[in-house]
């Protein structure tokens, strides 16, 4: 689409709208900022732009004569597909891309797109520091808080992009094609926008729903929605598995990795690359994602050597199951990323010691009794914080959990876990909920959490 002197529409002024509001100057569109937040002043706005841009800022309610001059819409992943505003223009046949989307269809190079309910950040990660080290011209972008329309322009063709994609973004993609794509997991989350697991899953599948035989597509074999997918997915198939042995793929055996039938083990039955004690990572959650990432960083033609030496260098990253100190002969851990259920799953169960968990938080219309059922007598105490603070200690209490506190605020649910904490337990923030309501973004909440622990 030639856009050029043509008025593009992006709802949002976030990092996402910013990105692509400077990548269509630079193609010379002239984007359209629009926020309905009366809040968000325009000069703040313009002022995150290049100078003397052709860029405008609209606040409040969208003019009917602006409406008729739009050529491209490009909402922010905020921004549901079924929004009014979204309809509206979809109605006028006026093309939907989101900022995944647009940044694509001028990027040049190959592209490795990682989604999945959980471990994404983890995942890309490690993915974009194997690749880091082994190509000249990478970038780690997406959900993980670089706009890939930030970098759409610089790509080259030897060039690699690393992308994160979350569901969100996912829902406005079209051509959007990467070489190697990878789906972690899909368990229950974000229900309050897409309704449903089936749609939720439709939504996660898009990301390889235009690759071809030739190119990659890594899935969990433990996973039902993505080993189901794996029967009508157009790519090559790549299995991990950390429960069985796999004809081809990548599985954990014991506490050892192996790879069958690919890379240094195309030839042969199997070989072992690996033990888990080789890695700082902690956790299975971990080892599937530093599975994944191995299927994904072969596949992107990187020796198997480099890829093992960077595992074993990398760490943890920040606010997933992140050690933070050890205060008083108590562990602390940060697993502020755990939004949903599943993602605390896999942050109680990498604790060893007697647990005092934080939970609670916004409410994403997620249940939370296999979360309580995880917890296998390892939680000690339960600080309760948030909106859906009620709907977790009923659930928690039908399950037999009786040493439940109530908290009014952070700071006050700290308190109470540094109270009942006792030397050789551990202090675990795993909320099984978004930040949203206390805190603008798990970052904060984790951030919030170390500087007290820190203090002490």
């Amino acid at each position: 689409m030639d856009l050029r002197n043509r008025k593009v529409l992006i709802i949002g002024t976030g990092l996402s709208g910013i990105g692509a509001a400077k990548l269509l100057i630079r193609l010379g569109a002239v984007p359209v900022l629009y926020d309905e937040n009366l809040e968000v002043k325009k000069t703040a706005v313009l002022s995150k732009l290049p100078k003397d841009s052709k860029g405008e800022v609209v606040i409040g309610s969208l003019p009917e004569d602006l409406v008729g001059e739009i050529a491209l819409v490009v909402p922010s992943p905020g921004v549901s597909v079924e929004a009014e505003i979204i309809k509206r223009f979809q109605q006028k046949e006026v093309p939907v891309w989101g900022e995944i989307e647009l940044a694509y269809r001028y990027a040049k190079g190959r592209l490795i797109g990682i989604t999945g309910t959980n471990g994404k950040t983890t995942t890309t990660s490690l993915i974009g520091q194997i690749m880091e080290e082994y190509y000249r011209s990478v970038y780690v972008v997406g959900n993980i808080g670089n706009p890939y329309t930030e970098i759409a322009l610089e790509t080259k063709d030897d060039t690699v992009v690393v992308a994160e994609i979350s569901s969100f973004q996912l829902e406005t993609t079209e051509n959007f094609r990467p070489q190697v794509s990878a789906i972690l997991n899909i368990t229950p989350d974000h229900l309050d926008r897409h309704h449903s697991m089936e749609n939720y899953a439709a939504v996660k599948e898009r990301i390889a729903e235009n690759q071809t035989d030739k190119e990659v597509c890594v899935l969990n074999y433990e996973n039902e929605y993505t080993k189901a997918f794996a029967e009508r997915c157009s790519a090559d198939v790549l299995f991990f598995s950390s429960v069985r042995r796999l004809g081809r793929g990548i599985y954990l055996e014991g506490e050892d990795i192996y790879l069958a039938g690919i890379g240094p083990a195309a030839g042969s039955d199997r070989k072992k690359i690996m033990t888990i004690h080789d890695m700082n990572l902690v956790g299975i959650c971990n080892v599937e994602n530093v599975m994944a990432a191995i299927a994904v960083a072969l596949s992107a033609e990187v020796p198997l050597a480099h890829i093992l030496d960077t595992i074993k260098r990398f760490q943890a990253v920040e606010h997933r199951i992140e050690f933070v100190a050890t205060k008083s002969g108590v562990d602390y851990y940060n697993d502020s990323k755990g939004t949903n259920p599943d993602a605390a799953i896999h942050g109680i169960r990498a604790m060893s010691k007697p647990t005092v968990l934080i939970g609670g938080g916004y409410d994403k219309q997620s249940e939370y009794d296999e979360w309580i059922e995880a917890f296998d007598g390892k939680v000690k105490a339960f600080v309760l914080i948030g909106q859906t603070a009620d709907k977790i200690e009923n659930c928690a209490r039908r399950h037999g959990i009786e040493n439940i506190f109530r908290a009014d605020s952070f700071e006050e649910a700290l308190k109470i876990c540094t109270r009942e904490a006792v030397s050789g337990d551990a202090v675990l923030l795993s909320p099984a909920c978004a930040s949203w309501g206390m805190f603008p973004n798990y970052e904060v909440r984790g951030k919030v959490f170390k500087d007290y622990v820190n203090a002490l």
